[in-house]
């Protein structure tokens, strides 16, 4: 995806009154927010994770067919798992999630790759509590939370108390809204408030969300709603208005700032779950991974995906579950309102198999972990997690995939080579390292230059030396090893000079 040059390179580059002060920050090219321009063979590319093993089935009788909408997170030592447990039943030839209770089921791991489901003991299934059960659906004297649509997280804010250090956020049955329960220890709930939050300001039949961003002291929601805000209405039109919405928030239950996302590519999309949060390795980044949904039209193309006996069976309860798809698309933003989306898909359907292109699969877990990679000695991975097998079965199954760390978006350049320009930036520190990866001919040499284009002493292209392998932390050096930190502090420029090879990200330290 090729975005315009803002300017031509030349002896006259104009000076900006207030340039980005990025400090030591780590900076993705997720967006064009620091790029002046680009010349030559390069352009931004989308990168897709790579699909790994099966980490978890949901198999067991309190599961259901329909387990989903999963939140993963580190927490210390352990890595944890929740997760909504439904069953759907076609039996009668119509859709019933009603056939049994709706929960909410915890798994943990301790290296993020083998998960267990611990016995907790704390909510009775057909007359055993011998399940990974932790949060029924049940009711909160006047509240009704939906086990079966959860969001939770362990919250950071450091004037949250023990016995809320976790939150849950699910969808509320009666009234509309979102329920918020609170935990000390991530396994056993209460509600933190007595009255649903966001009342008839979504649909919120999906995974809605919630967390702690410390860059601004406040909450941040992200739910389903439909385009222009407010419940369903006699409007609603279902081929075009499934959309997300976002507010700001101090406590949790009292919201400001509501509005619909909006996104530097405007095509219309159906964005179901949103996925969205700070990216751990550069926080001040919201990333989100909504998931598309799309109707298609029955025909060849529809008979010919897997499965089409099921297929047939949900069809016949409702055409749109039988010709309805998904898939992950990426997005990113600074403030957290305007995204900069990608609207090819992140993480297609795959190859034609059982329990894959149908609408619910592929699904993206809500949280990004860092993992081993399984080539030794090489640097730690990202992994996400996926659902596969929805709807029919014993069981749906989570696929983990990974990608390398800030490996979202790259400026990519061919073998015959591009540059890009960063805008006037202000930086801390003494070196700067380049997350990058070139063939064994490739390369990639860095300029810094004054504001007004001019290289710096000692560290033009021309004393950069041709630096190529592929690294995430790998330190630029100059010919005469110059004194980096003498610019810190003063607005300069970088030009990246790149051949057969990929940029993700760049920091000052």
């Amino acid at each position: 995806m090729k975005w315009a040059c803002l300017l031509l390179l030349s002896n006259a580059i104009p000076l900006f009154a207030n340039p980005i002060d990025i400090g030591t920050r780590r900076e993705l090219f997720v967006d064009d927010f620091l790029i002046q321009e680009t010349r030559g063979d390069l352009d931004f590319q989308l990168n897709h994770p790579t699909p790994r093993e099966i980490v978890i089935i949901h198999d067991a009788p309190w599961e259901g067919t329909g387990s989903g909408y999963h939140s993963i997170f580190k927490d210390g030592d352990l890595y944890r798992m929740y997760y909504k447990a439904i069953h759907i039943d076609f039996s009668d030839g119509d859709l019933n999630t009603e056939s049994h209770p709706r929960f909410t089921c915890y798994a943990e791991s301790d290296d993020g790759i083998h998960w267990r489901k611990p016995s907790l003991g704390l909510h009775t299934f057909n007359g055993s509590t011998e399940n990974n059960i932790t949060i029924s659906d049940k009711t909160f004297g006047e509240l009704q939370p939906d086990g079966a649509h959860p969001a939770i997280f362990k919250d950071p804010n450091p004037a949250a108390p023990n016995s809320a250090r976790y939150k849950a956020i699910l969808r509320s049955h009666e009234p509309n809204g979102l329920v918020v329960l609170r935990s000390a220890d991530g396994l056993s709930w209460s509600p933190l408030f007595d009255t649903p939050i966001l009342h008839e300001k979504g649909a919120f039949d999906s995974q809605n969300l919630a967390f702690w961003d410390p860059a601004i002291g406040k909450y941040r929601a992200y739910w389903r709603a439909f385009a222009g805000g407010g419940a369903r209405n006699p409007e609603w039109n279902p081929k075009g208005n499934r959309s997300i919405r976002t507010g700001l928030s101090d406590d949790l239950q009292n919201w400001d700032h509501l509005n619909d996302l909006s996104y530097e590519n405007p095509d219309p999309q159906q964005l179901y779950t949103n996925g969205v949060q700070l990216y751990h390795r550069a926080p001040h980044l919201k990333i989100g991974f909504p998931k598309r949904y799309i109707e298609r039209e029955n025909g060849p193309s529809i008979k010919a995906l897997p499965d089409p006996e099921n297929r047939a069976i949900r069809q016949a309860a409702h055409p749109r579950l039988g010709l309805a798809l998904s898939e992950v698309l990426f997005m990113a933003s600074r403030d957290g309102y305007h995204f900069k989306r990608w609207n090819e898909a992140f993480i297609r359907p795959g190859p034609e198999r059982p329990g894959t292109w149908h609408y619910g699969s592929p699904s993206l877990a809500w949280g990004l972990i860092e993992t081993p990679s399984p080539l030794p000695g090489a640097p730690q991975e990202l992994s996400m997690y996926a659902t596969e097998n929805y709807w029919h079965g014993t069981g749906s199954a989570l696929r983990r995939y990974t990608l390398r760390l800030d490996g979202f978006v790259s400026a990519s350049a061919k073998w015959t080579g591009g540059s890009l320009l960063t805008k006037p930036i202000i930086f801390s520190g003494d070196r700067l390292e380049l997350n990058f990866s070139t063939s064994a001919a490739g390369s990639v040499r860095v300029e810094i230059q004054d504001a007004e284009g001019n290289a710096l002493t000692g560290l033009s292209l021309d004393e950069c030396p041709e630096h190529f392998g592929d690294s995430d932390a790998k330190t630029i050096v100059w010919n005469n090893e110059p004194a980096l930190s003498d610019h810190a502090g003063s607005p300069v420029r970088i030009l990246f000079e790149l051949r057969d090879a990929d940029l993700f990200s760049f920091r000052f330290q």
